[in-house]
């Protein structure tokens, strides 16, 4: 297996915290190999004033990780423009935020990393610096030329938002049976190469409340959701739906269906949130590389305070490793 490429995001955030936990953890969270791209210096400085006991390497190439990997945090140097404080992010560390992910999509696309996981950015600070893109994943999708798919996952829950970052009100003129159709292809290609599910279940939400009653409280199940369901179905794939949203997450229904695909973005997210908000991880579906990243934010309030929960990060190594086993199975 090639080690894991992970990426520093902000440095000022929680990211370098829940890098030395997650190497602490290892073992008893059965993770592979995996090294930072990141400042060496600072994480040692950081593991020190956290009381965290992780001695750090620095190292030339990938191929080295997984030789110390059992005793030691393999890191790749990433060149940072300003001293960090924790909670007080730089547009100067911007440019080594963003270095980060690009030497990771190099690596993995030359085969030297087996998928990228990446630590939280915060887009302000990198706007700031003039950075151009509307987040992470278009950043990703950008430089790997690839079709992004958000997809939230845990051991409970998967779901995908159709629209995400847009206004509530934009969200029926950015639906259309063209969009429905190539992101549940989508969905449904990754769950079967990178989750191992020979015969993914599909369930689709409605738009509306009750999905549209029939055409009384909205049109766009009938016109819009149904239409694009049906090609689908008579593609093969196995998809349900448009269902009401309100039904759709109870213990009983979540054993139907193996992704849950949703109109907007709280639709989706705030089930899996509420399920299980300490192990969801963010996957980027549709890239030629594999994306995995913690379902949280840069959490500048408690960075540097040493109570940064790592479950997610870990959730998102795991997974990002099992996710490349199967790939490179499959080839």
């Amino acid at each position: 297996m090639l080690p894991l490429a992970l990426t520093m995001g902000d440095p000022a955030g929680i990211g370098g915290e829940l890098t030395l936990k997650s190497w602490l953890a290892r073992q008893s969270a059965g993770l592979g190999v995996f090294f930072a791209l990141d400042d060496p210096a600072r994480l040692e400085t950081l593991g020190q004033s956290l009381g965290l006991n992780v001695p750090v390497k620095e190292i030339a190439a990938p191929e080295e990780a997984a030789g110390i990997f059992d005793t030691t945090l393999p890191v790749l140097p990433i060149e940072l423009g300003a001293a960090v404080k924790p909670g007080v992010p730089d547009p100067a560390n911007a440019p080594g935020t963003i270095a980060a992910i690009e030497e990771a999509v190099k690596l993995t696309e030359a085969r030297r990393a087996g998928a990228i996981v990446t630590n939280p950015i915060h887009k302000g600070v990198l706007y700031r610096a003039g950075f151009k893109h509307p987040g992470h994943t278009e950043f990703l999708a950008a430089l790997t030329g690839g079709t992004p798919v958000m997809m939230l996952a845990s051991p409970l829950l998967k779901v995908v938002p159709l629209t995400i970052h847009i206004p509530l009100a934009a969200v029926p003129a950015a639906l259309g049976r063209a969009l429905i159709e190539e992101k549940t292809r989508i969905v449904h290609r990754a769950l079967q190469e990178n989750f191992g599910i020979a015969e993914p279940r599909l369930a689709v939400a409605g738009l509306n409340p009750h999905a549209g009653e029939g055409g009384s409280m909205g049109k766009e199940e009938e016109e819009i959701i149904q239409p694009a369901l049906e090609t689908l179905r008579c593609d093969g794939i196995d998809v349900k739906g448009p269902l009401s949203a309100d039904t759709m997450f109870h213990v009983k229904a979540r054993e139907t269906y193996d992704a849950a695909l949703c109109m907007y973005h709280d639709q989706a997210l705030i089930p899996i949130k509420t399920l299980d908000f300490d192990r969801g991880v963010n996957v980027t579906l549709g890239l030629p590389v594999i994306r995995t990243s913690p379902d949280h934010g840069t959490a500048f309030d408690i960075a540097g305070k040493g109570i940064a929960n790592p479950a997610s990060l870990i959730e998102a190594l795991r997974l990002a490793g099992e996710m490349a086993a199967r790939r490179s199975s499959s080839k």
